[in-house]
């Protein structure tokens, strides 16, 4: 490795997935010279073993208008990279199987509207029955997004990879960073390849995220999860939108080819050291039985492959997204706690922006890292140079 040639990098991206890609990319469509560093090999982890959501349904309030401009990009995926990540906009159904549950959708949705959001609509069982025809008769409701749909993860994140490489963003994979540190106004970050420095440094490095933002001193409550997927055999057509459920944890999908893929957050089981998730088939099995009630023509179904991999969860159940409080041209990009693929293209072309010096409506002060403990990082914050913003 020559170092030498790292030092034209204007920012350094540690982390290749859909986050630390998409940011790579809206930073070089601006003609930033970019490096990424990734530790294994691009979408190992969070972004290649999610179910491929794209949603904005259920989100928490503070996600909704990110979430929003998020979706608008995929689809316009096409125009925008040259390739639809294998994105249907099949439209998301969030299932109620009960009264109790419908009502608690309806005061979800009413609630959203209060905040002047409409992207969510209740509808009853036979809007739902509509929708999908095959689904278990005691449903008695639900919320619909039509907007909102699927893709394949490691085609997205692909995607994102080739057009940044034709920008002219490097990345170089198994390259895990180790260490972080500021010096004469760069960022030098270790790595068993070597050293590499930048301007500015960007942290989308999922569950070691928190790892590297404690090296400057912010520490972010949360744990690192290992997170499970399935896809079964092939079946006939019989569900077209993406589902999940109020009641019970759930993520469901049949694709085009007729395999479903069933997640929902399942957590697994976890060695983290070794970078390395674990399925646990009886929480696998718990969350087969919720597509079976659902689905009870599926009951007989195979399963065609188990998978597991390693997702950052934080103590609010938000994540991390912004500038370092703590230190000057550090950005951060990590904690989704699972529900962070949809927002990859948006997060991206947002925090790309913030690090230019753009203004964008979409504010960015709800994922701030300083907000686990507000008090001692705004007294630190206030001590910090000014950020040297790249100009292009």
């Amino acid at each position: 490795m020559n170092e030498s040639r790292q030092l034209h990098s204007e920012v350094l991206v540690v982390g290749g997935g859909i986050h630390g890609l998409s940011t790579a990319f809206h930073l070089a469509k601006s003609g930033v010279r970019v490096t990424v560093l990734e530790a294994e090999y691009c979408a190992r982890h969070a972004s290649g073993v999610n179910a491929g959501g794209v949603r904005t349904l259920g989100r928490h309030t503070a996600e909704i208008p990110l979430a929003l401009a998020s979706r608008a990009l995929w689809h316009e995926l096409p125009s925008v990279l040259g390739d639809d990540g294998g994105f249907v906009p099949s439209g998301q159904l969030k299932l109620a199987e009960t009264p109790a549950e419908l009502q608690e959708c309806r005061e979800r949705v009413q609630h959203l509207q209060s905040l002047g959001f409409d992207h969510e609509v209740l509808i009853g069982a036979d809007d739902v029955f509509e929708l999908v025809p095959s689904v278990a008769r005691h449903v008695v409701g639900g919320i619909w997004v039509k907007d909102d749909g699927y893709a394949t993860p490691f085609r997205t994140v692909t995607a994102f990879r080739h057009a940044a490489e034709r920008l002219g963003v490097i990345i170089h994979e198994a390259t895990p960073a180790r260490t972080i540190e500021q010096r004469a106004g760069r960022w030098q970050v270790t790595t068993p390849r070597g050293t590499f420095a930048a301007d500015h440094l960007v942290i989308a490095a999922g569950a070691w995220g928190r790892e590297l933002a404690e090296q400057v001193g912010e520490t972010v409550p949360g744990r690192p999860e290992g997170l499970m997927l399935m896809v079964t055999h092939r079946v006939a057509p019989f569900c077209a939108p993406v589902l999940g459920a109020t009641g019970r944890a759930l993520s469901f999908k049949q694709f085009a080819n007729g395999t479903v893929v069933i997640g929902g957050k399942l957590i697994g089981t976890l060695d983290f050291s070794a970078r390395h998730g674990e399925v646990d088939m009886t929480r696998l099995g718990t969350s087969a039985r919720t597509v079976t009630d659902l689905f009870p023509h599926l009951r007989h179904l195979g399963v065609n492959r188990v998978w597991a991999g390693v997702e950052a969860f934080t103590q609010d159940d938000l994540p991390v997204i912004g500038a370092s409080r703590k230190a000057s041209n550090l950005s951060y990009s990590f904690g989704f706690c699972g529900s962070g693929f949809q927002m990859g293209p948006g997060v991206g072309k947002r925090l790309a922006q913030q690090i230019l010096g753009e203004h964008s409506p979409l504010s960015l002060d709800a994922f701030a890292i300083d907000r686990f403990h507000p008090t001692a990082d705004a007294a630190a914050s206030h001590l910090l140079p000014p950020s040297n913003v790249l100009h292009h």
